[in-house]
Formats: structure tokens, sequence, C-alpha cells
């Protein structure tokens, strides 16, 4: 990796157009583990590639970074991990020891929390719910994130029918409407429309006995700091609207969405957008494969679309998002949300996915062919697909690290341009369809580590497709910033020391 955040030399073909570098930002515990490449290569020869591997007691770091920001705000509540973000049994039963919850979006997932360590008083039950999914979840003592009167109606007959404890409910809404301009928050298939709050409220109010009003809540799939300013509004008057109804409503809930810095350097990003829109106007040679243009394309010396990225590289995120949410003044009543919160004596609830799985894992891939194609392009053939590092399913820009097999002999390496492809027979097969510079050609045997893949990248969108193995996991720690580093398979691990004392 380049010195300079913004140019790495001149390229491999002696072009002399700095190579456009998207390198990782690496927390300290990452940087360390790839600082062992001798022990990444045994693992991936052990274990074979791809292999993905999970550093579990970041997840503990960043529950830490979020409750740092609870208790600057003054604020009590609970911190769900989303556990859709990745399946690692090692994040979820580290998660044990940290205080923080869990959000189980399925059957499985719940199974797979209780299964960990999580009590079900400590389980937040949200997404589509099937009936045997809705039973464990009323069984165990789950809380019920519930979408609509129905799943509430369904619920209440549950807890009647199998004589259950009554069972906790949380209202998910959605359709809120900012001030000003008239403009509802982004469209959701899930919760009910603040709008039609009353048909909740007819439900609880039906089944008292059956079913507690824990507060409400929203998830929106947006990165504006705005909208969700006004959805949690929205739910401070939605609470005062169960309030009045006789419920005792006591935590409000703000999803996730807070966001991950996946770049190292702003200036990198902000160059390779630049250079990406100059190459689909045709004013340089084309940075992807195909002239693929993220969502840009020029019609008639104009340029159409939007960029359809994320935006890898945040000046704030994770529990920086969540502090900025919270010290925005509300839309209509002007006042710091936070301190809304704390007034009304709420609870704050928050499922965190990508950000508590930030710096928490990455994927290894062995490099097995190098060769140039028809037109010259240098194809490096990777033993893993798409599928196994889904950055490119979700926008995510970032290169790889190259950690070779053998130490590069002195002199000579020059940043290359490659194109990377995946194992299966397909043409789409692309790890990414962007144009990757690396600091120097890789050779067969040497390993490509995709960094900060835990959240949604890993095994999200991991399958079979043509007998390809799924990737392995292994959890990997060690004792001490000296210490070596000791491995276990993922399954293999709980938060014990060697001598079997709780982590913390």
């Amino acid at each position: 990796m380049s010195n300079d955040p913004m140019y790495g030399g001149p390229s491999h073909s002696g072009s002399l157009s700095p190579p456009l570098y998207l390198e990782p930002r690496l927390a300290p515990r990452t940087a360390a583990l790839l600082e062992s490449p001798a022990f990444l290569h045994t693992l991936v020869d052990a274990l074979g590639s791809p292999l993905n591997v999970i550093l579990p007691d970041q997840i503990a770091d960043n529950v830490r970074g979020f409750r740092e920001v609870f208790d600057r705000h003054r604020l009590s509540g609970r911190i769900f991990f989303a556990h859709k973000a990745n399946r690692s049994s090692a994040l979820v039963r580290r998660l044990t020891t940290t205080g923080a919850a869990l959000d189980a979006a399925s059957l499985g997932e719940l199974r797979h929390a209780l299964g960990s360590g999580f009590a079900g008083a400590e389980v937040m039950a949200t997404g589509p719910k099937d009936p045997e999914f809705l039973w464990l979840a009323a069984r165990s003592g789950a809380l019920l994130n519930a979408d609509g009167p129905g799943e509430l109606e369904r619920a209440a007959a549950l807890v009647r029918a199998h004589g259950l404890p009554r069972l906790r409910v949380l209202l998910r809404l959605s359709g809120f409407e900012a001030p000003g301009a008239r403009r509802l928050s982004r469209r959701s298939r899930f919760g009910t429309s603040v709008k039609s709050l009353h048909r909740l409220l007819d439900v609880l109010d039906r089944h008292r006995g059956e079913l507690e009003a824990v507060g409400v809540g929203y998830h929106l799939d947006t990165t504006s700091v705005e909208e969700k300013a006004s959805a949690l509004e929205g739910c401070l008057h939605a609470m005062e609207e169960l309030q009045v109804r006789g419920h005792r409503p006591r935590a409000v809930d703000v999803g996730g969405g807070f966001g991950v810095g996946y770049l190292a350097h702003a200036a990198q990003w902000e160059r390779y957008t630049t250079e990406l829109t100059r190459a689909v106007m045709g004013a340089r040679p084309p940075l992807t494969w195909g002239g693929h243009g993220y969502g840009l394309r020029a019609e008639n010396g104009t340029l159409r679309g939007a960029l359809g990225l994320y935006p890898a590289h945040r000046s704030t995120a994770g529990p920086g998002y969540l502090d900025e949410l919270l010290s925005l003044p509300a839309p209509r009543l002007g006042r710091p949300l936070g301190t809304l919160l704390l007034e009304g004596l709420y609870e704050l609830y928050a499922e965190p996915g990508r950000a508590l799985a930030d710096q928490c894992g990455l994927t290894l891939g062995r490099v097995l062919e190098v060769r140039a194609s028809g037109t010259g392009e240098t194809l490096v053939r990777l033993a893993l697909n798409a599928g196994d590092v889904s950055l490119e399913d979700h926008g995510v820009l970032v290169d790889p690290v190259l950690l070779p097999r053998a130490p590069a002999p002195p002199g000579g390496a020059a940043p290359v341009a490659v194109h990377l492809m995946g194992n299966l027979c397909l043409e789409a097969d692309l790890i990414t369809r962007r144009t990757v510079f690396l600091p120097r050609l890789p050779h067969p045997g040497d390993l490509l580590a995709f960094v900060n893949t835990a959240g949604y990248c890993m095994d999200f969108g991991a399958t079979r497709a043509q007998g390809q193995a799924l990737a392995r996991k292994v959890a990997v720690h060690r004792e001490g910033a000296d210490g070596d580093w000791q491995w276990c398979l993922d399954e293999q691990y709980w938060p014990l020391t060697r001598t079997g004392e709780a982590q913390g």
C-alpha cells in the first residue's frame, strides 16, 4: 500500500497518470493482524480459500463506542446487534459478555442467539415472522418488534393459547412527515404508517392482558440524518399517544443505519469519483470492466443518472453518527433529540449491524492465476467469487491488501492496474467491476485480504454455486499487544480465556 494518500507513482504499464488507490481504513487490531502474513498464509493453507477471519474482541470495543454515546447524552437503553449482518458464532458469543442485546430477524437467528448464551429477554425479534419464529419469540420472552396490527393479533392469540407470560411489544412505524415542504420519509415495506397508529393502539387496547407496549421505533434505509431526526420526533409524538391510551411505554428504537467508513483517505475517494465521472464522459480511459458507470451514463454529451455507490469515506459514522442524531434539534420542537428523550425519561434502543461489525473481520482469497486479456488488461483470478466477498453488491469500493507468499525482490516493483476475477464460470463473476490498483503485480499463491467484510459483505450473499465450497470461518485473538495470534474454528469459539475465565 502506498504511503502517499493520493499518488502511488507510475502505473505498471508506464502511464504517467497516478494509480487510483482506495486504501482501506484499518483499526489497530486489523492492522496488527495484517502485519502477520505468515500466520494468515498458514490458515489458508490449512483451511482453504476463501477464508473468513473473525476478530471477536473488536465487537466488544465497538459496543463500548456506542455505550459512550449513550453515557454522553445521559441516556439508558439497549444496543441490539443486527444479527443478519453476519452469521458468526464467535461474534454472537463474544457479544454476550458486553451487556449488548441482539436483533434476530429469523427463526434461525433466534435459535442461534439462545444457543449462544443470550436470554430470551435480551433478544428483539424483528423482520417478517413465520408462525414458528413468532411462537419461539413469544415462548422465550423476546421483545417483539411488530410491523402491523395483524402481527399483534397473532402474537396475542399465541400468548392466550399457550398460557404464556405477557409479551413485550414495540411498534415499528413509518411514513413520517418532515416539516416545511411536504415530504415523507423514505418509503419502506416494514412498519405501519404513523397515520395509522390508531389501528395498532386499538389492538393493544383489546389485548392488554397479553401484550405490553414497551415503545415505538422506526428503521429507515437511508443515510440522511435529517430524515431520521423527523422519524425520531414522530416517535416521541407516538409515545404521547400511547400514554393517552393508558399504556406505559418507556423506549424509543432508532433502528440501525449508522454507517461505516471503509476508506482511509477522503482525498482518494473524491479523486476516484471525479475520475470515474470523467471516464463515463469519455474524457479519460475507462476505470471499470466494460465501461460500467456505477449508475452514471453519458447521453449526448450530458452526464445522466446518479452514482449508486456506498459513501465509502465517511467522516461521521457508527457511534459518531448516533451522537450527531441525538445532538440534532428536533425539526418542529427545536431542541436536541437526546435532551427530549432524557426529559421524557425514555430509554434509547439502537440496532446497529454494519457499525457493530466494523473491523470485526476480513476475507482472504488466494491468487490462482495472473494473465493478460486479449486487449492487454491484467486479469487476476482468485479462489473465491463475488458471493464470498460481496462488497460490489453493496456498492462498497475499497482496495484489497496484497499479502505476498514470498517477499518481493528488492527494486523493480511498480503499481499495476488489474481486474479481479472470481472462480465461477460466469462472465458476471467479477469481484469488483472497478479496475483495482495494487502496489505490485501479484503472483499465484499470494493472498488478497479484503478488509472489513464482516458487516454484510462476508457471507450475506455466499452460495454453493457450481459446487464451490463456502468460506470457512476462524476466530482469531491474542492476549496482550505483543502476544502471538491464536485461532480456532468459528463454531468452536467461546468467550473464555485459556484458564477458563470469562472475558469482559
